[in-house]
Parts: structure tokens; C-alpha cells; sequence
């Protein structure tokens, strides 16, 4: 199992009957993919889709049919598509459970920063914005540090917010992370890992407690 893998399937164990569900680009789209049997909910894309489906079977693409990734999906029976403002209507009225989103950075206040690194063109910043201050509930799915070697999971971000204070939980594939009122308290660690690694590769303070679970994925 790949890290992205493992990411996404601990993300999938969040979500509950019922959830109405944004999936960010990249990583977070294959949270769909591990979506438990016996577990229902209807994912929303902010381009204008409730009841996305998986991607169409080869020869079977519909050019008018794509999420906010521009890739190609399907409609599930009882979805329905209509134009970005009723899409952000529903996203800033507070109708959306669960937000995935990935992280350039994020930090020990919830601030996240996805959208931008500084003196780089981006195509733009899309509904990340609306999305993680309307939604009732963030989830980070990054892995946890850059390719590069250097913690994403900083004391503060130093790029462009896309929110500040609005995340709830962070998934890596190290570490299962809420964000507390005191800071970023350290529930779960994946399995072959050790508490150690995860303070050594986290620039931010975390908080220990006494008994820590092994990620269940």
C-alpha cells in the first residue's frame, strides 16, 4: 500500500451515512474509492454535480460530464447538476459535511494553505475558499512531508492562507492529527510507525497523550 493509499483509506473511515461530501483534487479523489459498503453519501463537486459517480468506462466518456478537476466522472440515478451559483449556495450555506482537501502547508491553529506558492503561476485558487469556511467539517489529506524532505505541517504557515482556523483533522500517512483549542493533538499513528518519527518529521508542536491508537485502515 502506497502512502496516498493509506491516506485516503483512513480519510474514507471518516465520512457517514448520509454526509454530503467535497472531494479536492489530486489525493483526496480516491477517498471515493474506499468508501465502506455499508455507508452511503452523495458527493458534491462546486462546479455544479450532486451525486458524482466513478469515472466512465472507456469509450463511454461524456465530454459535458467532469468535476472541478476537469476529469471525467459519471452522474449517479437521483443526481443533478445545475450552475455555479446554486453549487456555492449550497456550499456556503453550510450544506456540505466533510471537505477533502489537500495542503501545500498547514499549521497548529487550523490555518491551511493550498492554492498558491509564491512567485509561481497557479491556474487559481477555485472554491477552496468557499469551501473550507462553509463546510461543517475539514479534513487535510497530505502527505507528510514535501518531496523534498521538508514538514508540511508547520508552527505557521508562511504561504498564502486559503483559510484561517478551519481545519478539524489532518491525515498523513504517518499520523491521524486533530485540531484542538490547545493545539495539535496526536490521536493516531499508521502502522510500522513510531512517535518519534512523527515529532521529527512535524515542525509543529504536537500534543502526546497516554495511549495512542494504530491507524486502522
Amino acid at each position: 500500500m502506497n502512502s496516498k493509499e493509506l491516506i485516503a483509506r483512513r480519510i474514507a473511515k471518516e465520512l457517514k451515512d448520509g454526509d454530503i461530501v467535497n472531494l479536492g483534487i489530486g489525493l483526496p479523489t480516491m477517498v471515493a474509492n474506499y468508501v465502506p459498503e455499508n455507508i452511503k453519501v452523495t458527493f458534491q463537486s462546486e462546479n455544479g454535480f450532486l451525486g458524482l459517480g466513478p469515472a466512465p468506462e472507456e469509450g463511454k466518456i461524456d465530454k459535458d460530464l467532469t468535476n472541478a478537476g476537469s476529469q471525467p466522472v459519471t452522474i449517479l440515478k437521483g443526481g443533478c447538476y445545475f450552475d455555479s451559483s446554486t453549487s456555492f449556495s449550497i456550499i456556503r450555506g453550510g450544506h456540505v459535511d466533510i471537505t477533502v482537501l489537500g495542503a501545500l502547508q498547514v499549521d497548529g491553529k487550523g490555518n491551511l494553505a493550498n492554492w498558491m506558492i509564491p512567485n509561481k503561476i497557479i491556474p487559481g485558487m477555485g472554491g477552496a475558499m468557499d469551501l473550507v469556511t462553509g463546510s461543517k467539517k475539514v479534513i487535510v489529506g497530505t502527505e507528510h512531508c514535501t518531496k523534498k524532505g521538508e514538514p508540511k505541517i508547520l508552527k505557521e504557515c508562511i504561504y498564502p492562507l486559503t483559510g484561517a482556523n478551519v481545519v478539524d483533522v489532518i491525515v498523513t500517512e504517518l499520523a491521524y492529527i486533530t485540531v484542538t483549542d490547545k493545539g495539535l493533538l496526536l490521536k493516531e499513528i499508521a502502522p510500522n510507525v513510531t512517535v518519534e518519527e512523527v515529532i521529527d518529521k512535524t515542525e509543529a508542536e504536537l500534543i502526546i497523550p497516554d495511549n495512542i491508537r494504530i491507524m486502522d485502515i
